[in-house]
């Protein structure tokens, strides 16, 4: 079973998710790319590919003799714009997978709910630093009960595009967000950096999980197992160094929203970094592979209605 789709966005992730998806899926046939610059690189690669391809926006596409085969778009622009598509789109009865942090669907991580949304119109896949954590705040909370996640996402600043940059703030909202309603923690906290290091660094991310209780060993069990899953879409992934923990004795105080207490337990920290399969960007984009590959990820299997 293939499904067709568009690709709203020519910027880093629409082309990464366009190239992606025709180097590596038997079952998403992407047959439009839609952006608003016609000078853009993704618009001209897709022509050399045969993929048809409009710089008039939504509009162009709604256009497009293409259209009517669509049933799946997916949304690689901003927080702001993908507004207007979902209305737009939704009248037409086109499925959406949003690749931005507007987060107008339910938030998506594939190995955690996806089973839970494979139905929904609109799904949200998070963000980048979402896709990348979320899993492992996912794999502690599974074990034990998680009172705060923060994680932190390096990304090298040449695999930020425009619309990255511009969503900065939704960015650390929505992760903020994922990492509480998809991860299980109590309360969590969100930060991104732009590393402008050059030669440029690979996607490295941090979490850290506040812990009253759990057996250490069962706790990296989950995780070591979360990362397996995640690598069989995202081979880049891994960890970055063997999972930490730190016994909090309460002598400190945890000076987080409604968690300004005195805390006994454990610190959980885990280092990972993603390196990306280099469809488009170099492998040190990292970013743009795990949120493309958990787009196709989702994409086929809305497909074939069985979510692995």
């Amino acid at each position: 079973m293939t499904i067709k789709a568009a690709v709203i966005g020519s910027g880093n992730i629409g082309t990464d998710l366009l190239i992606k998806s025709l180097r590596t899926s038997d079952v998403v046939e992407v047959i439009a790319m839609v952006g608003i610059d016609p000078e853009s690189d993704g618009l001209a690669r897709a022509g050399r590919l045969k993929v048809a391809t409009t710089a008039h926006g939504v509009d162009g596409l709604l256009a497009m003799d293409e259209f009517a085969d669509i049933e799946l778009v997916f949304d690689a622009t901003s927080a702001g714009a993908h507004a207007r598509h979902d209305e737009v789109l939704r009248q037409h009865g086109k499925r959406i997978l949003d690749l931005t942090p507007a987060a107008i669907g339910p938030y998506v991580v594939p190995p955690v709910n996806l089973r839970d949304h494979l139905h929904e119109p609109n799904i949200n896949m998070v963000t980048c630093g979402g896709q990348a954590t979320v899993p492992i705040v996912h794999a502690v909370h599974r074990v034990v009960p998680v009172a705060y996640g923060e994680i932190v996402s390096s990304i090298s600043s040449r695999s930020a595009g425009p619309g990255t940059r511009a969503n900065i703030d939704e960015f650390t909202e929505t992760t903020s967000r994922a990492i509480e309603v998809v991860g299980g923690a109590q309360r969590g906290k969100a930060i991104i950096v732009l590393n402008p290091a050059e030669p440029p660094l690979i996607m490295r991310n941090t979490v850290f999980c506040l812990v009253e209780e759990g057996e250490p060993e069962a706790i990296e069990s989950s995780i070591t197992g979360m990362v397996e899953t995640v690598q069989e879409y995202v081979p880049g992934y891994r960890l970055k160094q063997k999972v930490q923990f730190e016994v909090l004795d309460g002598s400190t105080t945890v000076r987080i929203p409604e968690l300004d207490r005195k805390f006994t337990g454990w610190k959980v920290s885990v280092f990972l970094e993603v390196e990306g399969a280099g469809h488009y960007l170099p492998p040190y984009a990292g970013n743009l592979d795990i949120m493309t590959s958990a787009a196709i990820r989702t994409a086929e299997q809305i497909a074939t209605g069985v979510p692995a």
